[in-house]
């Protein structure tokens, strides 16, 4: 059943109690909602229009372009000087939904940029994630032929979020006994796959001689 009101348009019209961008942008979107209902195009609705310019005016208070855009960049290093996994790691992600999301997340692509410091070839592993109940961290774990890595919130407590293992294939899920390492080693990925190497006595990568020991 399609249906219009007359809200959106009233907005429009008088749109002075919108002085946020929260406001605003949630102005539009329960404009673009009405049209939806009434089975109008939401592009061409004059409301719509006349709502998202007003968001413009809003934005226009801030500060010019160039600063903001040299904020963006400032902020980008300060993220990248402390990654949001060893945060959520810190704090923990139980009964957080968006913060669970982000944790495992930014899991899956420590376990993709661990496994390219390891070489793996794409073929010979797989990265599962394992978000469990809402009390818990799940886990992300990297499963390969010969090494096995998870990243759970759930286990030892503090510097023991990873554990590892060597395995004999994909179908083995024991395998040897399991060795911690913190949130930390897992975000210097080359540093970390070193360590794998050694501790697990993993095969030199294809197209590395192997080490000769006495």
């Amino acid at each position: 059943m399609h249906y219009d009101v007359a809200m959106r348009h009233q907005q429009a019209l008088d749109p002075s109690a919108l002085t946020t961008i929260a406001a605003a942008l949630h102005a539009i979107d329960a404009a673009i909602t009405d049209c939806r209902n009434a089975g109008k195009d939401s592009e061409t609705d004059p409301a719509v229009i006349l709502l998202a310019r007003h968001l413009g005016t809003v934005c226009a208070r801030a500060a010019d372009d160039t600063i903001l855009r040299r904020t963006c960049i400032d902020q980008i290093a300060e993220i990248r000087r402390h990654p949001v996994l060893r945060t959520l790691a810190y704090r923990g992600v139980s009964y957080d939904e968006a913060a669970k999301r982000v944790f495992h997340a930014e899991g899956r692509a420590a376990m993709r940029r661990l496994a390219e410091a390891l070489e793996l070839d794409k073929r010979s592993f797989d990265i599962r994630s394992n978000k469990a109940g809402p009390a818990v961290s799940g886990e992300i774990t990297l499963h390969g032929e010969e090494v096995w890595v998870r990243l759970s919130l759930d286990c030892m407590g503090p510097d023991t979020e990873v554990a590892f293992r060597q395995v004999r294939g994909r179908d083995d899920h024991c395998g040897d006994r399991n060795r911690w390492a913190s949130i930390n080693e897992l975000l210097a990925p080359d540093r970390f796959a070193a360590r794998l190497r050694r501790e697990l006595r993993l095969a030199a990568p294809t197209g590395q001689p192997a080490r000769l020991f006495a």
